[in-house]
């Protein structure tokens, strides 16, 4: 009884960047300015999807999703670590700790699974365009994104009540900007054999699944665009998803290299450099590679802005 009342810890430390307080402040603005950029950037897109009949398509509603997944998966983290450099108080209370690391769970497993069905999305579309009405219904596309936001809750919650049984031996300070599962997992005292083990399962059912998913559907449009003959009618086809391929390699490039590498090769700096650019490099590039690369997008947020304009006259 003794050695359990002592691995339970009433709150953690989160080192974060950096301890120098110059730092901090220009971390403060800098991390503070992205936020709004990618909450603002991603409100806009599902403002413009939302006002725009002509977007009122299978492919626009998964980015609608996403833009949402995108909000909340950078609120979990950021606005904790923005109070942290305001207030110069590391701590973090040990319940909202295990609630961060279930809502990071959720919403990165979410991002995993609603990329993974924009890409199949692109496949019906461009392998077998006469069935595509036929198959995306709405139905169907409110039934993909049901499954994944139900997934995410499982393979969140699955990770976060192994993560409460684990004992932390007055281990309190944990070496990045917010309660990261990989991370946690490191600083537990106790055999962590089974949270090691549901990561690569879970995780794998969550993230490597669909990621493969994503490559099975690319081969085939790629072979599918090889055959058109014309190299304008394979540019208009290919550009239709080279959005989403760029979050694709962005996201996965980031996320697998921190959770699927071998453990013994992980630093610290190394998963907080990759936790940054998959928490908040690429939720706030979203906007930008959608709109920027699409010319629907362009021309809704061109109308949503021109109608908030009159509006406000």
């Amino acid at each position: 009884m003794e050695g359990e009342n002592h691995s339970r810890v009433s709150e953690f430390i989160l080192l974060g960047l950096s301890d120098q307080s110059e730092q901090e402040r220009l971390m403060f603005i800098a991390f503070l300015i992205m936020y709004l950029i990618t909450v603002l950037g991603n409100l806009f897109i599902i403002l413009a999807i939302k006002t725009n009949s002509r977007l009122h398509t299978p492919m626009y509603f998964f980015l609608t999703n996403l833009s949402l997944i995108d909000i909340c998966f950078t609120s979990t983290t950021i606005p904790k670590m923005l109070v942290n450099y305001i207030s110069g108080n590391k701590a973090i209370l040990y319940i909202s700790c295990m609630a961060q690391a279930f809502f990071f769970s959720y919403f990165a497993g979410l991002d995993s699974i609603v990329l993974a069905s924009m890409a199949y999305d692109r496949y019906m579309a461009i392998c077998a365009p006469l069935h595509y009405t036929a198959v995306m219904t709405p139905r169907v596309c409110a039934l993909l994104v049901a499954v994944c936001w139900l997934w995410g809750g499982v393979n969140a919650l699955t990770h976060s009540i192994l993560l409460t049984k684990l004992s932390f031996c007055g281990h309190t300070a944990i070496p990045h900007f917010f309660c990261d599962l990989n991370v946690m997992i490191r600083l537990a005292c106790s055999d962590t054999f089974i949270n090691n083990l549901m990561i690569y399962i879970v995780g794998g059912l969550t993230a490597v699944i669909p990621f493969i998913g994503i490559l099975i559907s690319y081969i085939h449009i790629f072979a599918a665009v090889l055959r058109i003959p014309s190299v304008q009618g394979k540019w208009r086809a290919f550009s239709t998803c080279g959005s989403h391929l760029i979050v694709v390699c962005l996201f996965y490039g980031s996320i697998i290299g921190v959770y699927f590498s071998p453990t013994s090769t992980h630093t610290a700096k190394q998963d907080t450099v990759s936790a940054v650019m998959y928490t908040v490099v690429t939720p706030m590039m979203n906007p930008f590679i959608y709109s920027l690369r699409n010319k629907d997008m362009k021309r809704a947020l061109r109308m949503l802005l021109t109608r908030k304009s009159v509006l406000s006259l």
